[in-house]
Protein backbone atom coordinates (compact mmCIF):
# COMPACT_ATOMS: atom_id res chain seq x y z
CA UNK A 1 0.00 0.00 0.00
CA UNK A 2 1.12 3.64 -0.44
CA UNK A 3 0.46 6.91 0.50
CA UNK A 4 -1.58 9.55 -0.39
CA UNK A 5 0.89 12.29 0.85
CA UNK A 6 1.13 16.06 0.53
CA UNK A 7 -2.13 17.29 -0.99
CA UNK A 8 -1.75 18.59 -4.49
CA UNK A 9 -1.28 21.92 -5.21
CA UNK A 10 -4.87 21.25 -7.24
CA UNK A 11 -6.81 20.60 -4.52
CA UNK A 12 -5.59 24.22 -2.83
CA UNK A 13 -9.08 25.67 -4.19
CA UNK A 14 -9.74 29.64 -4.16
CA UNK A 15 -10.85 29.21 -0.91
CA UNK A 16 -14.43 31.24 -0.75
CA UNK A 17 -14.71 33.94 2.30
CA UNK A 18 -17.22 36.13 2.10
CA UNK A 19 -16.27 38.31 4.70
CA UNK A 20 -17.84 41.15 6.18
CA UNK A 21 -14.45 43.40 6.25
CA UNK A 22 -14.74 47.17 5.00
CA UNK A 23 -12.31 49.79 3.81
CA UNK A 24 -12.66 52.88 6.14
CA UNK A 25 -14.97 55.11 5.18
CA UNK A 26 -17.58 52.79 3.11
CA UNK A 27 -20.67 54.10 4.01
CA UNK A 28 -23.42 51.92 6.34
CA UNK A 29 -25.35 51.95 3.49
CA UNK A 30 -22.54 50.12 1.06
CA UNK A 31 -21.82 47.86 4.60
CA UNK A 32 -26.19 47.02 4.00
CA UNK A 33 -25.17 45.98 0.43
CA UNK A 34 -22.06 43.74 0.90
CA UNK A 35 -24.01 41.70 3.96
CA UNK A 36 -27.08 41.46 1.49
CA UNK A 37 -24.47 40.40 -1.22
CA UNK A 38 -23.39 38.14 1.34
CA UNK A 39 -26.78 36.38 1.99
CA UNK A 40 -27.80 36.28 -2.13
CA UNK A 41 -24.55 34.11 -2.06
CA UNK A 42 -25.01 31.55 0.71
CA UNK A 43 -28.48 30.83 -0.59
CA UNK A 44 -27.41 30.27 -4.16
CA UNK A 45 -28.80 33.23 -5.76
CA UNK A 46 -25.43 34.14 -7.65
CA UNK A 47 -26.69 36.56 -10.36
CA UNK A 48 -28.05 39.04 -7.57
CA UNK A 49 -24.82 38.15 -5.65
CA UNK A 50 -23.18 39.63 -8.43
CA UNK A 51 -24.91 42.12 -9.39
CA UNK A 52 -24.44 43.77 -5.84
CA UNK A 53 -20.80 42.87 -5.50
CA UNK A 54 -20.06 44.36 -8.65
CA UNK A 55 -20.62 48.57 -7.64
CA UNK A 56 -19.39 47.50 -4.52
CA UNK A 57 -16.28 46.54 -6.19
CA UNK A 58 -15.75 48.62 -8.63
CA UNK A 59 -16.38 52.21 -5.73
CA UNK A 60 -12.83 49.85 -4.29
CA UNK A 61 -14.44 47.74 -1.86
CA UNK A 62 -11.60 45.46 -0.95
CA UNK A 63 -14.25 42.09 0.51
CA UNK A 64 -16.45 42.73 -2.62
CA UNK A 65 -13.45 42.73 -5.16
CA UNK A 66 -12.42 39.36 -3.76
CA UNK A 67 -15.65 37.59 -3.54
CA UNK A 68 -16.34 38.79 -7.11
CA UNK A 69 -13.07 37.30 -8.42
CA UNK A 70 -13.73 33.72 -6.51
CA UNK A 71 -17.44 34.15 -8.77
CA UNK A 72 -15.50 34.84 -11.61
CA UNK A 73 -12.70 31.64 -11.19
CA UNK A 74 -15.77 29.56 -10.26
CA UNK A 75 -18.09 30.53 -12.93
CA UNK A 76 -20.98 31.14 -10.46
CA UNK A 77 -23.37 33.39 -11.87
CA UNK A 78 -21.10 34.28 -14.77
CA UNK A 79 -18.97 32.59 -17.59
CA UNK A 80 -15.57 31.44 -16.07
CA UNK A 81 -13.37 33.89 -16.80
CA UNK A 82 -9.63 33.26 -15.24
CA UNK A 83 -8.90 36.93 -16.36
CA UNK A 84 -11.43 38.90 -14.89
CA UNK A 85 -11.04 36.70 -11.36
CA UNK A 86 -7.45 37.79 -11.79
CA UNK A 87 -7.99 41.21 -12.07
CA UNK A 88 -10.09 41.71 -8.79
CA UNK A 89 -8.22 39.23 -6.92
CA UNK A 90 -5.03 41.62 -7.80
CA UNK A 91 -7.35 44.87 -7.29
CA UNK A 92 -8.82 43.62 -3.75
CA UNK A 93 -4.70 41.47 -2.90
CA UNK A 94 -3.35 45.38 -3.51
CA UNK A 95 -5.42 47.14 -1.17
CA UNK A 96 -4.12 44.22 1.33
CA UNK A 97 -6.72 42.11 1.47
CA UNK A 98 -5.69 38.74 2.90
CA UNK A 99 -8.07 36.23 1.59
CA UNK A 100 -7.40 37.72 -2.21
CA UNK A 101 -3.50 37.61 -1.66
CA UNK A 102 -3.76 34.10 -0.79
CA UNK A 103 -5.82 33.45 -3.93
CA UNK A 104 -3.93 35.46 -6.48
CA UNK A 105 -0.73 32.85 -4.95
CA UNK A 106 -3.33 29.97 -6.47
CA UNK A 107 -3.70 31.91 -9.51
CA UNK A 108 0.38 32.03 -10.08
CA UNK A 109 0.62 28.54 -8.66
CA UNK A 110 -1.65 26.62 -10.91
CA UNK A 111 -1.38 29.06 -14.00
CA UNK A 112 -5.20 29.92 -14.22
CA UNK A 113 -5.95 33.16 -16.57
CA UNK A 114 -1.99 33.31 -16.72
CA UNK A 115 1.56 31.75 -16.90
CA UNK A 116 2.62 29.90 -13.91
CA UNK A 117 5.20 31.28 -12.14
CA UNK A 118 6.35 29.86 -8.12
CA UNK A 119 7.70 33.15 -7.73
CA UNK A 120 4.88 35.52 -7.71
CA UNK A 121 3.10 32.13 -6.22
CA UNK A 122 5.23 32.75 -3.04
CA UNK A 123 5.04 36.48 -2.65
CA UNK A 124 1.52 36.31 -2.45
CA UNK A 125 1.47 33.64 -0.37
CA UNK A 126 4.23 35.15 2.04
CA UNK A 127 1.95 38.41 2.61
CA UNK A 128 -1.15 36.45 2.95
CA UNK A 129 0.50 33.88 5.65
CA UNK A 130 2.56 36.82 7.45
CA UNK A 131 -1.49 38.27 8.17
CA UNK A 132 -2.14 35.15 9.59
CA UNK A 133 -4.27 33.66 6.83
CA UNK A 134 -4.21 29.52 7.61
CA UNK A 135 -5.11 28.55 3.97
CA UNK A 136 -2.13 30.60 2.53
CA UNK A 137 0.40 29.31 5.91
CA UNK A 138 -0.51 25.62 4.30
CA UNK A 139 0.63 26.51 0.64
CA UNK A 140 3.58 27.69 1.74
CA UNK A 141 4.34 24.68 3.54
CA UNK A 142 3.94 22.82 0.56
CA UNK A 143 5.88 25.63 -1.53
CA UNK A 144 8.76 24.82 0.58
CA UNK A 145 8.07 20.67 0.82
CA UNK A 146 7.25 20.55 -3.24
CA UNK A 147 10.15 22.83 -3.96
CA UNK A 148 8.17 25.18 -6.11
CA UNK A 149 10.34 27.87 -6.25
CA UNK A 150 12.23 27.17 -3.56
CA UNK A 151 14.70 25.12 -2.12
CA UNK A 152 13.52 21.97 -0.58
CA UNK A 153 13.58 22.87 2.79
CA UNK A 154 11.23 20.68 5.05
CA UNK A 155 11.97 22.41 8.33
CA UNK A 156 10.32 25.49 6.24
CA UNK A 157 7.79 23.43 5.06
CA UNK A 158 7.23 22.42 9.22
CA UNK A 159 6.89 25.58 10.13
CA UNK A 160 4.12 26.43 7.83
CA UNK A 161 2.33 23.76 8.44
CA UNK A 162 2.15 24.09 12.25
CA UNK A 163 1.01 27.38 12.53
CA UNK A 164 -1.11 26.49 9.93
CA UNK A 165 -2.31 23.51 11.70
CA UNK A 166 -2.49 25.71 14.66
CA UNK A 167 -5.67 27.45 13.21
CA UNK A 168 -7.65 24.13 12.84
CA UNK A 169 -6.48 23.58 8.89
CA UNK A 170 -7.68 20.28 7.55
CA UNK A 171 -5.26 20.28 5.12
CA UNK A 172 -2.40 21.50 6.86
CA UNK A 173 -3.23 19.01 9.72
CA UNK A 174 -3.09 15.94 6.83
CA UNK A 175 0.30 17.25 5.68
CA UNK A 176 1.92 17.59 9.08
CA UNK A 177 0.83 14.34 10.14
CA UNK A 178 2.74 13.14 6.24
CA UNK A 179 5.91 14.86 7.94
CA UNK A 180 6.02 12.89 11.20
CA UNK A 181 4.65 9.68 9.06
CA UNK A 182 7.64 9.76 6.53
CA UNK A 183 10.21 11.58 8.40
CA UNK A 184 10.34 14.57 6.81
CA UNK A 185 12.54 17.17 8.74
CA UNK A 186 11.59 15.50 11.99
CA UNK A 187 12.20 11.92 13.63
CA UNK A 188 9.34 9.73 12.40
CA UNK A 189 7.16 9.72 14.75
CA UNK A 190 3.73 7.73 13.55
CA UNK A 191 1.63 8.92 17.52
CA UNK A 192 2.31 11.98 16.28
CA UNK A 193 1.47 11.58 12.52
CA UNK A 194 -1.60 9.53 13.71
CA UNK A 195 -2.66 12.99 15.93
CA UNK A 196 -2.59 15.02 12.82
CA UNK A 197 -4.28 12.59 10.59
CA UNK A 198 -7.20 12.18 12.92
CA UNK A 199 -7.63 15.51 13.90
CA UNK A 200 -7.88 16.15 9.83
CA UNK A 201 -9.87 13.53 9.00
CA UNK A 202 -12.50 14.21 11.45
CA UNK A 203 -12.70 17.49 10.13
CA UNK A 204 -13.85 15.46 7.03
CA UNK A 205 -10.54 15.85 5.01
CA UNK A 206 -10.21 12.27 3.05
CA UNK A 207 -6.76 12.58 2.02
CA UNK A 208 -6.23 11.74 6.30
CA UNK A 209 -9.22 9.41 6.23
CA UNK A 210 -7.07 7.69 3.42
CA UNK A 211 -3.91 7.67 5.49
CA UNK A 212 -5.85 7.05 8.66
CA UNK A 213 -7.27 4.17 7.51
CA UNK A 214 -3.46 2.72 5.86
CA UNK A 215 -2.03 3.44 9.62
CA UNK A 216 -5.18 1.01 10.74
CA UNK A 217 -4.55 -1.48 8.15
CA UNK A 218 -0.59 -1.70 8.56
CA UNK A 219 -0.68 -1.81 12.33
CA UNK A 220 1.56 1.43 12.48
CA UNK A 221 1.20 3.32 16.03
CA UNK A 222 -2.44 1.27 16.74
CA UNK A 223 -3.04 -1.80 17.29
CA UNK A 224 -4.00 -3.50 13.08
CA UNK A 225 -7.64 -3.21 12.98
CA UNK A 226 -9.53 -4.00 9.88
CA UNK A 227 -12.88 -2.51 10.50
CA UNK A 228 -11.14 0.92 11.86
CA UNK A 229 -9.14 0.65 8.50
CA UNK A 230 -12.73 -0.03 6.56
CA UNK A 231 -13.95 2.47 8.51
CA UNK A 232 -11.69 5.63 7.01
CA UNK A 233 -11.42 3.72 3.53
CA UNK A 234 -14.94 4.19 3.30
CA UNK A 235 -15.37 7.31 4.15
CA UNK A 236 -12.29 8.44 1.94
CA UNK A 237 -14.11 6.47 -0.57
CA UNK A 238 -17.41 8.31 -0.49
CA UNK A 239 -15.50 11.38 -1.18
CA UNK A 240 -13.92 9.77 -4.39
CA UNK A 241 -10.25 8.98 -3.33
CA UNK A 242 -9.69 6.34 -6.00
CA UNK A 243 -6.81 4.79 -3.98
CA UNK A 244 -9.46 3.96 -0.97
CA UNK A 245 -12.23 3.00 -2.93
CA UNK A 246 -9.80 0.76 -4.70
CA UNK A 247 -9.26 -0.83 -1.22
CA UNK A 248 -12.20 -0.88 0.39
CA UNK A 249 -13.13 -3.30 -3.13
CA UNK A 250 -10.20 -5.52 -2.69
CA UNK A 251 -11.74 -5.45 1.57
CA UNK A 252 -15.15 -6.69 0.38
CA UNK A 253 -13.81 -9.41 -1.99
CA UNK A 254 -11.22 -10.84 0.59
CA UNK A 255 -13.61 -10.48 3.98
CA UNK A 256 -11.41 -8.31 5.21
CA UNK A 257 -13.03 -6.33 8.45
CA UNK A 258 -16.25 -7.32 6.33
CA UNK A 259 -18.52 -10.09 5.32
CA UNK A 260 -17.60 -11.24 2.19
CA UNK A 261 -19.31 -9.36 -0.81
CA UNK A 262 -18.20 -9.65 -4.65
CA UNK A 263 -21.44 -7.21 -5.78
CA UNK A 264 -20.01 -4.47 -2.77
CA UNK A 265 -16.56 -4.89 -3.92
CA UNK A 266 -17.32 -4.80 -7.77
CA UNK A 267 -19.33 -1.48 -6.83
CA UNK A 268 -16.17 0.48 -5.38
CA UNK A 269 -13.55 -1.51 -7.87
CA UNK A 270 -15.50 -0.15 -10.56
CA UNK A 271 -15.69 3.33 -9.31
CA UNK A 272 -12.38 3.42 -8.70
CA UNK A 273 -11.28 2.42 -11.87
CA UNK A 274 -13.88 4.89 -13.36
CA UNK A 275 -11.11 7.19 -12.16
CA UNK A 276 -7.85 6.02 -13.91
CA UNK A 277 -6.89 3.92 -11.13
CA UNK A 278 -5.00 1.01 -12.93
CA UNK A 279 -4.60 -1.40 -10.08
CA UNK A 280 -8.77 -1.14 -9.88
CA UNK A 281 -9.35 -2.02 -13.69
CA UNK A 282 -7.07 -5.41 -13.13
CA UNK A 283 -8.73 -5.83 -10.40
CA UNK A 284 -12.48 -5.69 -11.62
CA UNK A 285 -11.55 -7.91 -14.76
CA UNK A 286 -10.18 -10.87 -12.11
CA UNK A 287 -13.37 -10.24 -9.81
CA UNK A 288 -15.77 -10.05 -12.64
CA UNK A 289 -14.61 -13.46 -13.79
CA UNK A 290 -15.63 -15.02 -10.56
CA UNK A 291 -18.99 -13.86 -10.36
CA UNK A 292 -22.43 -14.65 -12.26
CA UNK A 293 -23.97 -12.73 -14.43
CA UNK A 294 -27.16 -11.59 -12.54
CA UNK A 295 -24.88 -10.55 -9.76
CA UNK A 296 -22.93 -8.09 -12.37
CA UNK A 297 -25.87 -6.84 -13.21
CA UNK A 298 -26.87 -5.66 -9.65
CA UNK A 299 -23.42 -4.37 -9.18
CA UNK A 300 -23.61 -2.45 -12.01
CA UNK A 301 -27.52 -1.25 -11.30
CA UNK A 302 -26.12 -0.24 -7.48
CA UNK A 303 -23.03 1.48 -8.86
CA UNK A 304 -25.43 3.88 -11.37
CA UNK A 305 -27.26 4.36 -7.88
CA UNK A 306 -23.90 5.51 -6.04
CA UNK A 307 -23.23 8.13 -8.53
CA UNK A 308 -26.60 9.67 -8.87
CA UNK A 309 -25.76 9.97 -5.29
CA UNK A 310 -22.63 11.51 -5.58
CA UNK A 311 -21.14 8.25 -3.30
CA UNK A 312 -22.61 9.48 -0.22
CA UNK A 313 -25.07 6.94 0.72
CA UNK A 314 -22.52 3.63 -0.94
CA UNK A 315 -21.38 1.23 1.66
Amino acid sequence: MQYNILVPLRHLILVLYIGCLLSIGVTNAAHLNLNDADMAYDKGEFMQAIDMYKPLAEQGNAAAQNNLGVMYDQGEGVIQNYQEALKWFRLSAIQGDVEAQNNLGVMYDQGRGITKDYQEALKWYRLSAAQGNATAQNNLGVMYAKSKGVVQDYQEALKWYRLSAAQENAEAQNNLGVMYDKGRGVISDYQEALKWYRLSATQGNATAQNNLGVKYDKGEGVTRSDREALRWFRLAARQGVAWAQHTLGVMYQSGSGVEQNYIRAHIWLSLSAESGYEDARVGLDTLTKLMAPQQIKEARKLARECRIQQLKKCD
